[in-house]
């Protein structure tokens, strides 16, 4: 597994390295082992053993006399995690029985106005009767879960559902009574973390199933809180807030800390989930870009879809770099962010009578109402990087009784503004530099301060670099709907192609993550930084971590209204019914370009849930297409046991084709150097075969295609089919001839199935590569 990301704003920074100095000395404690995941095979085991842990404690104690496990995997994969030397992990990799031994990795993270937005709440009538909702559970691995949050009412539930086997464990300032009829279950897995950095600090943070961070409460209330009546932060974003599925259970799952999250705690964690019975398992943290067989949320992933559950994580905040997608197992349901039409502005008033206009949800006392004196950060440090606001790098004689226009970078956002507050600033303007463009990003700020995009800080720093004196103000204006254009895809979400199969389309789709208002931890203020006393029950923060849950709880509502339907079948009804144009027939926008998104950014478009609600068609997969996917990258049989965690072996007879993946999109792959052998202005030719499943009822429907390029011609056949009942399938192949596309460079399009009331769409990709 490679390099994971913090998929949400960058609050968590501080109490990170905070965490890493921390484990340092715990770690050297036992230098010379780290932990590693044991995956076996579980028909290796010998006869006489009764049970696989029986066979995992012999085969540790074979190499090492004093390493204990700390966990047993039964579920999520077949195996066990241990502290061991290297070499101690090289003896225990040849024992028979061993598939493969993978050193853990450190993962890290990465509301009221949505359900209008997607139009849940003007459908209330689509929407499943509320016995089948509450039948419906979303498990959340996270921080865990506030349970005092009103997001966590259970009036009006009816008891726990049959099907659950999960319980509600008791640890630091957390008891039984804390789960109830809505938040039905609440684990804690910290022994991975402790085992790497030392025993949990309790006096910093609980160690039970209590959010003392609020990245859990946020993701597990925007994905199913239950109905709030009178929220808002600090009187922003004032309405009713609910979750996307807010009659379905909540399951919480706490697997990260103040160091992050470990790779052996995620895995307990998937296991038990499954054990316990969620039908949605919704992941806002990284999973890194290593093959499927070496990621552990991929694997786990792998076990859950085999359950029936649907997998949703959010893609990463690593946008708008190519390449920078997580979690992009095809099994997966990998969500970029977009944003809302809900804005928060703050004018920044000059001097010369200009007026440019930010972003901010600061709440306190106002700067006075004349004309301020401004300076620029780098003008008032007598360090190299002083222009960042970083932890005393600013001269307080230079700056106090003065607002200070700071560049975003390295350190939080909320952070530059406690600087300037403490070396005696009165306010702050944050400008954005080329690496976001012209995203705005709220934040429930220390002291008078707003946010501005790249080129308004440009000509703000103009302002204070030729004027003598120059002066300013900032003016808050409260909360404003009906922003446009909206969608629009975030400049941090993370994009495509995607690294490990680009022939697999990611992200699958985007939802909305910028600004998003949902419950929130009683034991941190609204910006995450020690010094910030402020309580809140609701926080607005940003980042795919928030879009990831908005997926999961739509995810719930659609399995109340098809029980029957699989996580496959689930994922093409979001992916199909996805727009990603507006009304007026616009492209959506990429707001770091300025320029329409293409489905390297958002996937199939952005969620539209009531559509999905009856798709018409849809694109089924079941376990055994995905391990003919896995033969098709040709993987060795232990690499295909690891995720499977069963004996599998490719058909030598049979060709598999990874552009046979029955997949919802299409990404069609060009070797250029294999093209320019068949000669001067030969095309290329490439086909993928797909099946559609009717869901809805009888009709015809018939094939329209559009392409970005000549240079790309797409063929259907055929191009219409007939179904006649619901569940009848039928197949069709697209043929793409590619001719003389220059190398490295991309062409879009999409596939729409139409009976006049459905339309069912793929959108296309085509790399030259």
């Amino acid at each position: 597994m490679g390099k994971v990301f913090c998929f949400r704003a960058s609050m968590a920074v501080v109490v990170l390295i905070l965490g890493f100095c921390y484990g340092f000395a715990a770690a050297a404690a036992e230098e010379g082992k780290r932990t590693y995941i044991v995956h076996m095979a579980k028909s290796a085991k010998p006869a006489e053993f009764e049970e696989h842990r029986g066979w995992y404690d012999a085969s540790l104690k074979s190499v090492s006399e004093t390493a204990e496990i700390i966990y047993s995997y039964e579920t999520a994969i077949h195996g066990f995690s241990a502290r061991l030397t290297a070499a101690e992990a090289e003896a225990i990799e040849s024992t028979p029985g061993t598939l493969s031994v993978l050193p853990e990795m450190r993962y890290e993270l990465h509301t009221t106005r949505t359900p209008t937005f997607l139009g849940l709440d003007q459908n209330a009538a689509m929407l499943p009767a509320s016995d089948s909702a509450s039948d419906v559970i979303v498990g959340v691995l996270d921080t865990g879960v506030w349970p005092e949050s009103p997001s966590f009412d259970d009036a009006g539930f009816g008891a726990v559902p049959s099907s659950w086997k999960g319980e509600c464990e008791i640890g630091t300032n957390f008891t039984k009574l804390k789960c109830n009829k809505k938040l039905i279950g609440a684990r804690f897995f910290a022994k991975g973390y402790e085992a790497t950095l030392g025993p949990i600090d309790e006096s910093k943070e609980s160690k039970s199933p209590r959010d003392d961070d609020g990245h859990g409460t946020h993701t597990s209330s925007t994905a199913a809180g239950s109905v709030v009546s009178g929220a808002s932060l600090f009187g922003y974003a004032a309405g009713t807030a609910r979750g996307m599925a807010p009659r379905a259970r909540v399951a919480a799952y706490k697997v990260c800390w103040v160091g992050g999250c470990f790779s052996s705690d995620i895995l307990a964690g998937i296991d038990k989930a499954i054990e316990d019975g969620v039908n949605v398992l919704s992941m806002s943290l990284g999973g890194g870009m290593s093959e499927y067989y070496r990621d552990s949320v991929a694997i786990g992933s792998f076990a859950a879809m085999e359950k029936g559950i649907l997998v949703s994580c959010s893609a990463g905040n690593a946008g708008p770099s190519k390449y920078s997608l997580s979690n992009v197992a095809p099994w997966i349901t990998t969500v970029g962010a977009g944003t809302l039409d809900r804005d928060f502005p703050a004018i920044v008033s000059l001097g010369n009578g200009k007026n440019f206009s930010g972003v901010s949800l600061f709440k306190g006392d106002s700067l006075p109402g004349k004309p301020l004196p401004i300076v620029y950060a780098g003008n008032v440090s007598n360090v190299t990087n002083g222009n960042l606001c970083m932890t005393g790098t600013l001269n307080p004689d230079k700056i106090k009784g003065k607002i200070v226009l700071c560049d975003r970078g390295i350190n939080p956002r909320v952070q530059k503004g406690s600087v300037v507050k403490s070396a005696g600033g009165i306010g702050m303007v944050l400008t954005n530099t080329a690496a976001n463009g012209e995203e705005l990003v709220a934040d429930a700020h220390l002291l008078p301060a707003t946010a501005v995009g790249e080129s308004t800080g440009d000509a703000i720093k103009q302002y204070v670099f030729s004027d003598p004196n120059p002066t300013a103000t900032i003016l808050f204006q409260g909360t404003k709907v009906g922003v446009e254009p909206s969608p629009v895809v975030a400049a941090f979400s993370s994009r495509g192609p995607n690294s490990i199969t680009q022939q697999i389309l990611k992200p699958d789709i985007i939802a909305p993550g910028v600004n998003i208002l949902a419950g929130w931890s009683g034991a941190i203020g609204p910006t995450g930084l020690a010094e910030d006393g402020r309580r809140v029950g609701f926080n607005i923060i940003s980042g795919t971590s928030m879009s990831c849950p908005h997926v999961s709880g739509l995810a719930a509502l659609l399995k109340a209204a098809h029980p029957d339907w699989s996580p496959a079948v689930i994922r093409s009804a979001l992916m199909t019914t996805a727009y990603s144009s507006y009304k007026d027939g616009k492209l959506m926008e990429d707001v770091a370009t300025g320029k329409p998104s293409t489905p390297f950014d958002h996937g199939a478009g952005h969620v539209d849930p009531v559509s999905a609600l009856n798709p018409g068609l849809v694109y089924d997969l079941l376990p055994q297409d995905y391990l003919n996917f896995l033969c098709a990258l040709n993987y060795t049989s232990g690499q295909i046991t690891s995720v499977a965690r069963r004996n599998f072996t490719c058909d030598a007879q049979k060709s598999y084709s990874v552009n046979d993946l029955n997949y919802p999109s299409f990404s069609v792959v060009v070797d250029a150097q294999m093209s320019s052998t068949a000669g001067s202005g030969s095309d290329t030719v490439v086909k993928h075969t797909r099946t559609l499943t009717n869901v809805g009822p009888a009709g015809t429907y018939k094939a329209s295609v559009t392409s970005t390029s000549d240079s790309v011609k797409i063929s259907v056949d055929p191009t219409s089919l007939t179904f006649g009942q619901s569940g009848e399938k039928n197949s069709y192949t697209v043929t793409f001839t590619v001719t003389g596309m220059p190398s490295n460079s991309n062409e879009f399009g999409r596939i729409e199935w139409s009976d006049g009331k459905h339309v069912v769409g793929s959108p296309v990709a085509v790399s030259w590569t």
